[in-house]
């Protein structure tokens, strides 16, 4: 039963090295190389935990990423560190699940097999545990996994009663222990004299618990001095040499006082550190009445000095008031003038950009008159498109002036949420496709179906529609419009409209591109700056978006939007 006893410690000493198997630094910089690789932040989270050991984090963020990715070396990855974090919260079935979905092809190989190894051993089934640590061994391992390994296929073998082999298990353990690992070599000489001491071979057993007891006095560990004590005790008891047996009790009790009066003394410790709380907060206490004492004193004070401050209170109260409402008014005058400004400007537009196509309207209808009266039907058709065509322009002229008076009173409704890109834009092209066609011009779309942004649809829409209409005004017969969309950035993503027409100046880009910040009191109508663009410029702005113009005289326009996309 002595015996037994020994062996008991022993084993509970191994199953410890067991559940902290070390990580592999080439298994985590694979880790990195593959978070590097695919920019998986998910991956790199459930990473993160596991190198810091925050394995309840690491198992969820895992089982996250292992629903969504298809990569299957991420899965691998994955199913590791998540069967490696359940066999840390001891769920050992769970970790069974996960090593088992891993390739056996996998780089991953040994790392799965040792694992294996553990988790087989802390469920009891020994010769499972024992094939998974031999083909672990056949990957030929680092010295010190390698007697991790030994260590443990031997442990399995003493659970099977098999002591010659857990023999030259441990005793393989104990030929790759460095000379001064002394915690390392304590133990194996434990592990293999308990193997011996199982089996009754007293000769070759009892001089390994010496040399185990003798190496634990030079060492600090003085848990580790009292069972070799322990051990020795329970042997010179079986050899019925109760003088050395009684002698080594003796000594097991006093490294056991040891460790008790190191409690003891980090018990008083703390009760000195609350005693001396106590003091400071007595202390504290005193000072607290020496502190209302003053009060008292300084309360006097305050009384004779309060109407003045009351009367002085009463004075910044009136002057703030004024203050406000002066505020207040010179606010009010601001907007009026603004509003006033943003009138003038519209009647400018009304004035200025209605004449010219009222008066076209006017001949076309004229000339459509002519054309009836001397049956010239031919031309009739022609006339009538070029009319239709003039409405329509007359008519996006209109919406813009409603809605650049609805955006500066603040009336017009904006709604920021996240849509994908793919079907606005679509819609919007449409919309342009039987004009683009009686132009002859061509116009094409590529458009990503992914991309998702956070805007506002409908304003959205409002540039679409002007700056499509702008392309395909200002290019010829037989041109081009390309329209597409594509995310170069993690933050923005981008709607490309390209043409082949008539271009810009540099002049006139400049002028445009100063629309940016310009403000409705800045606006020079006699410098050609267009509401359209204005509008474009104002619209985007608001979606927290930027538009980017280049331009060459006779060689095309492409102008790109830029829209925060929606964050995952």
């Amino acid at each position: 039963m002595s015996k037994l006893f020994s062996i008991l410690v022993l084993i509970n000493l191994f199953f410890l090295q067991v559940d902290k198997p070390k990580k592999s630094k080439s298994f985590i910089e694979r880790g990195d190389l593959i978070c590097e690789k695919y920019k998986n932040k998910t991956f790199c989270e459930a990473l993160k935990f596991y190198k810091e050991k925050q394995y309840d984090s690491c198992y969820a963020y895992s089982a996250k990423v292992l629903l969504l990715t298809k990569n299957e070396e991420e899965i691998n990855y994955l199913n590791f560190i998540q069967g490696y974090s359940a066999c840390k919260k001891r769920l050992y079935q769970k970790a069974l699940l996960n090593l088992h979905s891993i390739s056996d092809d996998d780089k991953n190989a040994f790392e799965k097999q040792n694992l294996l190894g553990n988790v087989y051993l802390n469920l009891k089934r020994y010769n499972e545990s024992i094939a998974y640590y031999e083909k672990a061994l056949e990957k030929k391992p680092e010295e010190y996994r390698k007697k991790n390994i030994y260590h443990n296929i031997g442990l399995s073998y003493v659970h099977k009663k098999e002591y010659s082999k857990a023999k030259e298990y441990f005793s393989k353990e104990l030929n790759l222990i460095q000379k001064n690992d002394t915690l390392a070599l304590v133990r194996a000489k434990m592990d293999l004299a308990s193997v011996y001491y199982n089996q009754y071979l007293d000769d070759e057993a009892i001089p390994l618990f010496k040399e185990a007891y003798e190496l634990a006095k030079t060492f600090s560990d003085v848990e580790l001095k009292q069972y070799t004590a322990k051990n020795m005790a329970v042997v010179e008891k079986n050899r019925k040499n109760y003088q050395k047996s009684i002698e080594y009790y003796m000594e097991y009790g006093r490294w056991k006082d040891s460790i008790w009066n190191r409690d003891k003394i980090w018990e008083l410790t703390e009760k000195d550190k609350q005693l001396a709380v106590a003091q400071k907060q007595q202390e504290i206490v005193l000072q607290d009445e020496q502190l209302k004492r003053q009060a008292v004193i300084q309360k006097s004070l305050l009384i004779g000095a309060s109407g003045l401050l009351v009367f002085l209170g009463i004075l910044s109260y009136i002057y703030r008031e004024l203050k406000n409402k002066n505020k207040f008014i010179t606010q009010q005058k601001e907007e009026l003038n603004i509003a006033n400004k943003t009138k003038d400007y519209l009647f400018s537009v009304v004035s200025h950009d209605l004449r010219s196509p009222i008066n076209t309207i006017k001949r076309q209808h004229e000339k459509l008159k002519r054309q009836l009266k001397n049956k010239e039907y031919d031309a009739v058709a022609e006339t009538t498109n070029n009319a239709i065509a003039l409405t329509e322009s007359t008519s996006h002229l209109l919406n813009n002036v409603l809605h650049w008076s609805l955006e500066q009173n603040n009336q017009l409704s904006f709604n920021t949420e996240v849509y994908p890109l793919k079907p606005l834009v679509e819609q919007a092209v449409y919309n342009f496709e039987e004009i683009a066609e009686a132009k002859n011009i061509e116009l094409t779309t590529k458009l990503e179906a992914s991309i998702l942004v956070k805007a506002d649809k409908e304003s959205l829409k409002i540039v679409l529609r002007n700056l499509l209409d702008n392309a395909l005004k200002y290019t010829g017969e037989n041109g081009k419009i390309d329209v597409k969309t594509y995310s170069d950035s993690e933050d923005f993503s981008t709607i490309e409209i390209k043409d082949t027409g008539f271009g810009i100046s540099k002049e006139k880009l400049e002028k445009i591109k100063g629309l940016e910040n310009l403000s409705i009191d800045k606006i020079n109508r006699s410098e050609g700056v267009g509401l359209g663009m204005l509008l474009c410029q104002t619209l985007i702005k608001k979606n927290n978006g930027r538009l980017l113009i280049e331009s060459e005289l006779d060689r095309g326009t492409t102008i790109r939007i830029l829209l925060p996309n929606a964050k995952a």
